[in-house]
């Protein structure tokens, strides 16, 4: 086990005071109502002149919407936080959620890796037992053999083959080392996961934080009248893929608790069961100290939660994130390859 559990709190608890940092500036509030202000006054002149020459009626609604944008604009960072209110709600009851349920999966993580440090011990222990069986039987076999006749000698290799068999079977260095690897690479990718999909709202949030106002200056324009509500979409779309990931970490952790409730009476079974030295030799033949399904359980979270991005898009219908993602996923694939040809050129 790597750390305090399956997740480290420490590097949750710094990505959410990197997305509270991020959204506390309003550098471009200024200089979008200004750009409101001078949109604001092209569209009044379009409406005023087509008044006058008698192409559209006098209509007083049409004028007051270019000021309840340019009011949204002032007062941005409420009405910034006045959207994100629902998402704050998912988020912190699925969150809350997700922890009850995680806190019972590391326990049960813990019972697991001292059971699996019980099993490598009493394996050592077997291997030692085998060990000395096996010099002790080839001690006496070397002394003995001069005096016996070949077809004794024949009978005592049968005898002595399946104890060296055994003694070769119950070499566990290799198998330990390759369990360690592999469940640190199925946490690792699985915390590595999380992180990515907390950076990719924290990264989208702030640059839709920071140029929306922009949107809504463009949106007084009768060409670019959709801008507005593409953004708020857009936004609350992606300030859902936190709720969202803990949904799905929810889920997933009644998975890794079955995982971990399945190895830990696969390892009582193996320490308390009949036929022990039989069972932890068919057991190390297997190559690896772990069941496998563990690693299972975590490999399927972090699958599941790169799904965030479209799962977000069935609660609130939008274009051009889900795209963003992929985007930024072909993005990682080059920069990896690029990555590996360097490391092999060195």
């Amino acid at each position: 086990m790597q750390g305090e559990g399956v997740y480290e709190s420490g590097m949750m608890g710094q990505m959410e005071s990197l997305r509270t940092f991020m959204l506390a500036d309003e550098p471009f509030v200024n200089e979008a109502s200004a750009l409101a202000a001078i949109l604001m006054i092209i569209v009044f002149a379009l409406k005023s002149y087509k008044m006058m020459t008698g192409e559209e009626n006098l209509e007083i609604m049409p004028l007051l919407r270019p000021f309840g944008l340019a009011m949204v604009i002032i007062w941005w960072h409420g009405f910034v936080t006045m959207l994100m209110v629902p998402s704050h709600i998912v988020e912190s009851k699925m969150q809350q959620n997700y922890e009850d349920e995680q806190s019972y999966v590391d326990q049960k993580m813990l019972v697991r890796a001292d059971l699996l440090i019980t099993v490598s011990d009493s394996l050592y222990s077997f291997h030692a037992q085998t060990q000395n069986a096996a010099d002790q039987a080839k001690s006496t076999d070397d002394s003995m053999m001069g005096k016996l006749s070949s077809a004794v000698s024949s009978a005592m290799g049968t005898v002595l083959n399946p104890i060296i068999e055994l003694k070769d079977r119950l070499e566990i260095g290799f198998s330990l080392l390759l369990t360690k690897i592999l469940e640190w690479l199925a946490q690792t990718i699985l915390r590595v996961t999380v992180y990515v999909i907390f950076g990719i709202q924290i990264i989208y949030t702030a640059i839709l934080y920071i140029l929306g106002p922009f949107s809504v200056a463009a949106s007084i324009l009768p060409a670019f009248r959709d801008s507005f509500v593409t953004w708020i979409g857009r936004f609350i779309s992606v300030s859902l893929y936190k709720g969202v990931a803990y949904l799905i970490m929810y889920i997933m952790a009644f998975a890794q608790e079955f995982a971990m409730d399945q190895e830990i009476n696969k390892y009582n079974s193996l320490l308390k069961g009949d036929h022990s030295m039989q069972n932890f030799a068919v057991f190390a033949a297997n190559g690896m100290l772990s069941f496998g399904e563990v690693i299972i359980a975590f490999l399927m979270t972090a699958i599941c939660l790169f799904s965030v991005p479209s799962i977000s898009t069935w609660i609130i219908s939008t274009s051009g994130i889900t795209s963003a993602v992929a985007s930024a996923g072909r993005g990682a694939g080059v920069v990896g390859g690029v990555a590996k040809k360097a490391v092999g050129m060195i």
